[in-house]
């Protein structure tokens, strides 16, 4: 199914089903059996209370289908920062991603600083939702795997396929 140039809906989850939060949309860049790639500007975010904000920034965002992880590469006056939710592999569908959302973070800030968030959340929720020691396990994996792409600026932590996206991203949007 060809989604490119179409706006897609992201909806994140909790691990016991509950809807977390929603975004209304975003312009589909790229599809392909490993991530699907969209672009945002001014995105209207949804919170699980309720409460409605906007997207500051323009951003790109890939969503793994394969690895547990999403990661959000946001476009700054001084440079790219990148954040990185530890999540379940996105499903996608014509209308919307979905994915569930683990807690832990990662961020790659645009001078090189590295940092892993989250963690006291992670905690209380592994507690309440009852992750087993498998899941616990793939999520730890996949941050220390995250965090070591962060430091060698591995996919998809590469300001110049960033920017490469961003520019697709415009030329798209200028053409409507």
């Amino acid at each position: 199914m060809d989604l490119v140039g179409r706006w897609l809906s992201i909806q994140c989850f909790k691990h016991n089903g509950s809807l977390h939060r929603c975004w209304d949309r975003g312009l589909v860049l790229e599809n392909n059996e490993d991530y699907i790639v969209i672009a945002s500007k001014k995105a209207k975010v949804v919170e699980y209370n309720g409460r409605c904000w906007f997207t500051k920034e323009p951003a790109i965002t890939i969503f793994s289908k394969k690895e547990w992880w999403n990661a959000i590469c946001m476009i700054k006056k001084d440079g790219i920062c990148f954040y990185c939710n530890i999540a379940s592999p996105a499903l996608v569908n014509k209308e919307c991603i979905k994915y569930i959302d683990y807690d832990l973070d990662a961020k790659l800030f645009s001078d090189g600083e590295i940092r892993v968030l989250d963690e006291k959340e992670y905690i209380h929720h592994k507690s309440l939702y009852h992750y087993d020691e498998n899941l616990d396990k793939v999520l730890k994996y996949q941050t220390r795997v995250i965090v070591e792409a962060m430091k060698n600026k591995d996919f998809p932590f590469e300001e110049v396929l960033i920017r490469s996206y961003f520019d697709q991203f415009l030329q798209m949007i200028s053409r409507t």
